[in-house]
């Protein structure tokens, strides 16, 4: 059921057809089409944004992340249906994708100031992972280390280079190995 959730989840905002949908899932084609009907009409702005989107970026040729970095969607306007739909995905995807991407870095930015003016904390942040931030912690440390990571993680949602007003919520977990954590 997970995965089918997942397959219906990311495909149908992704623009994935019921054809699409029916192939990667155990739906039927009928099944998927309704499917995708359905979750239009209960997420609206969700289809009022994929729109926008393709709209914006047929009529610029490009779309941006909150902080401006530009994608240019050359075959957004392409005859072939094939060629046109690459573009118009990444109409959708490449704004939230690539948003998180320097939401994360900012955040990273942030955090790494703070452990270098804090010189006495041996804690380093180790390596980023999709969404997430891999830190080796000193013991004596967690609990500064928990209230400082989640300070600067939760902080980037306001900078010179934006600001918005939907809070960030972060998950912050420890364990003696990364693996023991998933």
């Amino acid at each position: 059921m997970r995965s089918n959730a997942k397959v219906v989840n990311f495909g149908i905002i992704y623009g994935v057809s019921a054809f699409g949908l029916s192939e990667q899932s155990t739906l039927t084609r009928k099944e998927a089409s309704e499917l995708i009907k359905l979750y239009f009409l209960t997420y609206p702005k969700l289809k009022a944004y994929i729109d926008e989107q393709i709209s914006f970026a047929q009529k610029n040729g490009y779309v941006q992340t909150l902080l401006g970095r530009k994608r240019q969607l050359r075959n957004i306007n392409s005859r072939n249906s094939f060629i046109r739909s690459h573009d118009e995905r990444n109409a959708v995807n490449m704004p939230i994708q690539g948003s998180a991407a320097e939401l994360m870095r900012l955040a990273m930015i942030r955090i790494n100031k703070r452990l270098n003016e804090q010189k006495l904390l041996k804690s380093k942040m180790l390596l980023q992972i999709h969404d997430e931030l891999i830190f080796e912690v000193n013991k004596n440390e967690i609990d500064k280390m928990m209230k400082l990571i989640k300070e600067e993680m939760v902080s980037v949602t306001d900078s010179d280079f934006h600001s918005f007003s939907i809070p960030l919520t972060i998950d912050i977990n420890k364990g003696d190995n990364w693996g023991s954590l998933h």
